[in-house]
């Protein structure tokens, strides 16, 4: 079983626009053969970026979270193991949430689903 965790535009394109998704992408995540998570970074991001009125953050935090556990997904919370992890990262990314993202896929370990070319940079096991 492969464990799976989410970029937080990979979480929000698998909940509201799974057409954007590579064929391949769409049939891991709905492969009963593997766990899918999305983290409280990614709400948070949201949460975030919703509250200052980012076009491409239209959605809900509260309705992401919902829809992405009736979906299947697993919730990931944010430990102090990943929060401690970020500050023996590169310094490849700047931004904050997925530098989190990658301190949880590698402390976990999870292989991190993103389209982001930079998450490449890390030691992290991307798909």
């Amino acid at each position: 079983m492969m464990r799976v965790l989410l970029d937080t535009h990979i979480l929000l394109w698998s909940l509201l626009e799974p057409a954007r998704l590579a064929p391949s992408h769409r049939e891991m995540l709905e492969s009963p053969e593997h766990e899918v998570f999305f983290s409280a970074a990614n709400i948070w991001e949201i949460a975030i970026k919703r509250a200052l009125n980012r076009p491409d953050f239209d959605a809900e935090p509260e309705v992401v979270r919902a829809a992405g556990l009736a979906t299947g997904f697993h919730e990931l919370p944010i430990t102090g193991s990943h929060a401690a992890t970020v500050r023996h990262l590169p310094d490849h990314h700047r931004d904050p949430f997925d530098r989190l993202l990658i301190a949880q896929a590698k402390t976990e370990p999870m292989r991190l689903l993103s389209s982001d070319p930079l998450i490449r940079w890390y030691s992290v096991d991307t798909l």
